[in-house]
């Protein structure tokens, strides 16, 4: 193995763009079409991208921005969440262990990293946002945490790293409401270092990476791992618990009716969920509750509440 970057026409990334130019990397998320949320494959070529970038000594700062002006990222995709792992929870298990690899790869490059936020900050995208050292926002983006209304935790960053950088009470407020929080309430809660004009950002982040790389690296490197203790600290402590629990969770009825829910573009029925539990009968809403056979094409599993079979449209009994 040799300890160096490659140069970047050697990869062959689908998902991202991966550039080198001056002193500074710069991975840009490249999936527009569904606001830059990433997948398997998007986690891998982040991966390989960051390990990359980790090697090269000729790159002092690396840049994390998306696709576009309209999102940063979007977080997981959703169509990926809802075709795969709601049916086979001990893939969801693998593919947490891929984004936690990508992210500790990033949080641990061993030089600055700035997130150069061009559009909505969602979900999983806020992760990486926090998990970035700087970040320098465009005027029109819009935060949000979306977890707790899609059935699922923001338990891969957000519950750990927003308490550290806005305080607990602003924490609470985003990841308990998932209300929007606009680029100015994040400069003022430090979640994000500048907010510029969009045509601005650029220069904005090539100014500050500028200041990054004139500065020693190997004392860059160590004042980034003393930084990062408390981060450390809550991510070590609280991922693995994380990656179990919500590894099982995806097969209850809450991430499968919020993220049907999203990819369908309709409101989730937590009313419903909660009238049933109140009534004893929240067991309607997990995996294993009693189900229909349909007579007309076979389909098996059916939840029992349901009146017509999904795949023929017969009426059951």
């Amino acid at each position: 193995m040799e300890y160096t970057g490659q140069a970047t026409s050697r990869f062959r990334f689908a998902d991202i763009l991966y550039e080198k130019k001056d002193g500074v990397g710069r991975v840009t998320l490249n999936r527009p079409e569904v606001y830059n949320a990433y997948s398997s494959d998007t986690l891998r070529e982040m991966t390989e991208a960051f390990r990359d970038a980790a090697l090269d000594d000729s790159l002092g700062v690396l840049v994390l921005t998306g696709a576009g002006d309209k999102a940063f990222c979007a977080g997981s995709d959703a169509e990926e969440f809802s075709r795969e792992f709601l049916r086979r929870p001990r893939n969801y298990w693998k593919y947490q262990g891929l984004l936690s690899e990508a992210l500790n790869l990033f949080r641990h490059l061993g030089k600055p990293t700035i997130a150069r936020l061009n559009g909505v900050v969602a979900g999983g995208g806020n992760d990486w946002n926090l998990a970035a050292d700087l970040a320098v926002a465009a005027d029109h983006v819009r935060f949000m945490q979306v977890g707790t209304r899609v059935g699922l935790v923001d338990a891969w960053g957000a519950t750990q790293w927003l308490p550290l950088v806005v305080g607990e009470r602003r924490a609470r407020e985003m990841l308990l409401t998932c209300d929007e929080v606009t680029a100015d309430q994040a400069l003022g809660w430090g979640l994000v270092n500048q907010v510029v004009p969009l045509k601005q950002l650029d220069r904005a982040v090539n100014a500050l990476a500028k200041k990054l790389i004139q500065k020693f690296p190997e004392c860059t490197r160590y004042t980034r791992q003393q930084l990062d203790t408390w981060k450390d600290l809550a991510w070590t402590l609280t991922t693995g618990h994380a990656r179990e629990w919500l590894t099982v969770h995806s097969t209850s009825w809450e991430p499968y009716e919020g993220i049907q829910a999203f990819v369908e573009k309709r409101p989730a029925d937590t009313k419903n969920l909660r009238e049933l539990a109140a009534a004893g009968k929240s067991s309607e809403f997990l995996w294993g509750a009693p189900t229909k056979t349909c007579e007309n094409c076979g389909a098996k599993g059916i939840p029992e509440r349901f009146d017509y079979c999904g795949k023929c449209g017969n009426k059951l009994k």
